[in-house]
């Protein structure tokens, strides 16, 4: 059975005075799949995800949630969302529970399936003992149980996460990939950004691609890394007086590759024997990996995701 469409994006934009930050995006979300967007600071992810769930407006394009216009239907739209946000916004004079009541009061849930409600999520996300506390005496990793529990308080169909790991220890970035793994069993479509690229392969159904404002892909993590870069990279040590020789080598064997600063990324796809590659740089320090999504952006990019973060 085909699933129905949760959110579309038909050529969004938004400037910031002369400054293109968002360039005519294009893409769709299935209803029930987790969908990422990735890329580096800059890439324009935030301000696309905050035009949808509505704390920005649209310069120009459509935006649909649940088949709902977002430029006529905001009010109805937040009815049926959650949002945890990279600020998470939270209330410090409060306790955990109020902090709770008051986002539950905000979407009109009556007062004892309010009650209900938040004891059933502070026990969702492993806060009852704290549930008193106010929100500075929790640690980052619980500050973010808390937001996640937040964004579920009116049981949205659709969940809007913004680097919601960033900043976070091991430990509680892997609570928050279960609780996504936990969302998304239950059906919900959840759609969030990254910069982290083991992030967007684990837990992500499928991606777009951002850079500079503007999709350069979208398709399954798998999918794009068969289709755009292959199955393994030999990566080639090579001095900087050999460079050309040993690119002329392996273009003249059609083998695809990148240059990366002093380092030449072979890409191989599944016939492909990596024993040729060897061949043809003996003496040349070499290493074999499988290929993954930093590949792949390299690629469409032309520059290293990790270039951006720093």
């Amino acid at each position: 059975m085909e699933k129905s469409v949760a959110i579309e994006a038909r050529g969004l934009m938004k400037r910031y005075d002369n400054d293109v930050a968002i360039g005519a995006l294009n893409f769709e979300v299935l209803q029930g799949e987790c969908f990422g967007l990735l890329g580096p600071n800059g890439a324009g992810k935030s301000t696309a995800i905050r035009m949808m769930y509505g704390s920005s407006l649209i310069d120009q394009g459509d935006l649909f949630i649940l088949g709902l216009n977002i430029k006529n239907s905001g009010r109805e739209i937040r009815s049926q969302i959650g949002v945890v946000p990279t600020e998470d916004g939270l209330e410090t004079e409060l306790s955990v529970r109020e902090n709770l009541i008051l986002f539950g009061r905000y979407h009109g849930i009556e007062k004892n399936l309010l009650h209900r409600r938040c004891e059933d999520l502070l026990k969702l996300v492993k806060l009852e003992e704290y549930a008193d506390h106010r929100v500075p005496e929790l640690p980052v990793g619980f500050r973010q149980r808390l937001v996640f529990a937040r964004a579920l308080i009116n049981e949205p169909r659709i969940l809007f996460l913004d680097e919601p790991t960033l900043s976070l220890d091991p430990s509680a970035r892997q609570w928050v990939w279960n609780q996504i793994q936990n969302e998304k069993a239950q059906g919900r479509t959840l759609l969030l950004t990254t910069h982290d690229m083991e992030e967007a392969e684990k837990i992500c159904d499928r991606i777009a691609i951002m850079d500079r404002g503007k999709v350069l892909a979208v398709g399954t993590p798998r999918e794009l890394i068969q289709r755009l870069v292959g199955t393994q990279v030999i990566e080639l040590q090579v001095p900087r007086g050999d460079l050309q020789y040993y690119l002329s080598r392996l273009s003249s064997h059609n083998f695809a590759f990148q240059v990366v600063k002093q380092q030449v990324n072979v890409h191989l796809k599944d016939n492909d024997d990596p024993q040729r590659v060897m061949n043809l740089v003996q003496g040349i320090s070499l290493t074999l990996r499988q290929s993954g999504l930093s590949d792949v952006f390299f690629k469409l990019s032309g520059h290293d995701v990790r270039d951006e973060l720093i």
